[in-house]
């Protein structure tokens, strides 16, 4: 009994549901939108190449960026970074792991006044130095750096 009602449940149900709702147009497929993604700069093989598929090459280095890493991490699989940028106008906030098979890791966008902050974790391959880069709404890239030591790969490694 239990049987047989799971599957109307399962299926039945739904469809004789969803039908109606299908045929009067409540319900019907549209476009998905998505962010713009940068893939040449995602999978790019090395920082250099990745750097430069971001834009982000002729960087200033800055203090006003805030990396909080531990120095040690006992397991790459999984390393909590916060960032804070103290540059006005911030846009956007790009985390490259250098060593990593793919170096960009993640880029974070903002809108309007905020603090940009953010709270990440990382796969850290080995040992290396962690890359942020700021890029302002004036089109300023800014990077600062954090060297972690990885006693356990995380990718792999």
């Amino acid at each position: 009994m239990h049987e047989l009602r799971r599957r109307f449940l399962k299926g039945g149900a739904s469809a004789a549901l969803l039908s109606p709702l299908l045929g009067t147009g409540l319900l019907t497929p549209s476009a998905v939108l998505a962010a713009e993604w940068n893939k040449s700069a995602f999978t790019a093989r090395n920082i250099n190449d990745a750097l430069k598929a971001y834009g982000a090459t002729g960087a200033g280095e800055t203090r006003d960026i805030v990396i909080t890493a531990p120095e040690i991490a006992e397991n790459g699989a999984k390393v909590e970074i916060e960032i804070t940028s103290n540059i006005a106008n911030t846009r956007s906030l790009a985390i490259f792991a250098d060593k990593n098979p793919m170096p960009l890791s993640s880029v974070i966008e903002f809108s309007g006044p905020v603090l940009p902050y953010v709270r990440a974790q990382l796969k850290l391959s080995e040992t290396q130095r962690i890359r942020v880069v700021a890029k302002t709404s004036d089109g300023k890239t800014h990077v600062a750096f954090r060297e972690i030591k990885v006693t356990l790969g995380g990718c792999g490694g």
